[in-house]
């Protein structure tokens, strides 16, 4: 699994799971993914900041990526993050 954060032709941005790069890239051209706030189906990847670990933990993100405080790749299961 892969987070991407997006962006559409409308400048709103969001994160979405995928499974892999070419997921993203078979929706992306399928235009299948649809920004939440306004509908487009005109969507790019948006710039992210890195996530890096050190000895004092994660730095570079100031919240979980997953709804319920997971780190990605914690294989939650049952998170709506998640889920669709």
């Amino acid at each position: 699994m892969i987070l991407y954060r997006l962006i559409c032709a409308e400048k709103h941005t969001f994160d979405q799971w995928f499974d892999n790069m070419a997921d993203y890239d078979l929706k992306r051209d399928q235009q299948a993914i649809v920004c939440p706030e306004c509908g487009d189906t005109h969507i790019s990847k948006a710039l992210m900041a890195p996530s890096l670990t050190g000895s004092g933990g994660t730095v570079g993100r100031s919240e979980p990526a997953h709804a319920c405080g997971a780190e990605p790749g914690a294989g939650c299961g049952g998170c709506p993050a998640m889920m669709g």
